[in-house]
């Protein structure tokens, strides 16, 4: 081996080793974007000015077509509560009836003690499996044991500013590469949204026309999605069945 291919060699290695080495500090940080699973922190606003530090992790996977992600497979949020010190998880896990996980975190706060989390149900098929609700959210309260749905009412009145990521918050932190995202980031990302649902906790129904436009209603029957008065898809799937 001439001393000309030796040189190239080394500086070879010498690259991959420094590849190697970027690829862990990036990991222990903020999570290996885009390879299976990924992690990072938020700083998140409460409705009284204080912030909180959260750490969500996600991962995809499943069926997509060529050229998009896959599907979120299950996430999951993990923060301190700032009264009891209480470490705290939220998750949405795989759902096989939707093929995915079924929700998307927008907001995540405290108030008297107790923290509150509002999401909204991904694609249609969640929608339609948690009630179609109008406005779209699904709200959690932590009991002090673990996460139980309650309706939108007793959501505080207090608490309505969406605080996290919403949009595909993975990919937008592996563009920015830097972890934890600052209020601040998380506010600006967040403005780019159109809908009205997103940017503040909608308290009155949309309308209906605009929900129908947003997503058809469905039933899930012996396993399949279909529409509630179609008796040819009834049919079909009874005769699948036998």
């Amino acid at each position: 081996m001439s001393s000309k291919q030796i040189s190239m060699l080394r500086k070879g290695l010498r690259m991959a080793i420094s590849i190697l080495t970027l690829g862990v500090s990036m990991d222990a940080e903020a999570g290996l974007f885009g390879f299976g699973g990924t992690n990072w922190k938020e700083e998140v606003l409460l409705h009284d000015g204080s912030r909180l530090l959260v750490e969500r992790k996600m991962e995809r996977g499943g069926r997509h077509e060529i050229g998009q992600q896959p599907p979120i497979k299950e996430q999951s949020l993990t923060f301190t509560q700032p009264t009891t010190s209480e470490r705290i998880t939220w998750k949405s896990e795989y759902s096989a009836d939707v093929g995915l996980a079924d929700f998307m975190p927008l907001l995540i706060d405290t108030f008297g003690g107790t923290a509150y989390l509002a999401s909204v149900p991904v694609g249609c098929l969640s929608y339609n499996k948690w009630g179609r609700p109008n406005p779209p959210y699904v709200i959690f309260k932590y009991d002090g044991k673990e996460w139980i749905r309650v309706p939108l009412q007793e959501l505080p009145l207090e608490i309505k500013t969406p605080n996290l990521i919403f949009s595909s918050p993975d990919s937008r932190v592996g563009k920015m590469g830097k972890s934890p995202v600052s209020a601040e980031m998380i506010q600006q990302i967040n403005s780019s949204l159109d809908q009205p649902e997103y940017k503040i906790i909608l308290r009155e129904p949309l309308a209906k026309k605009r929900i129908n436009a947003m997503c058809e209603e469905l039933i899930l029957y012996k396993g399949f999605w279909i529409m509630p008065n179609d008796p040819v898809a009834r049919a079909i799937v009874d005769r699948n069945a036998k």
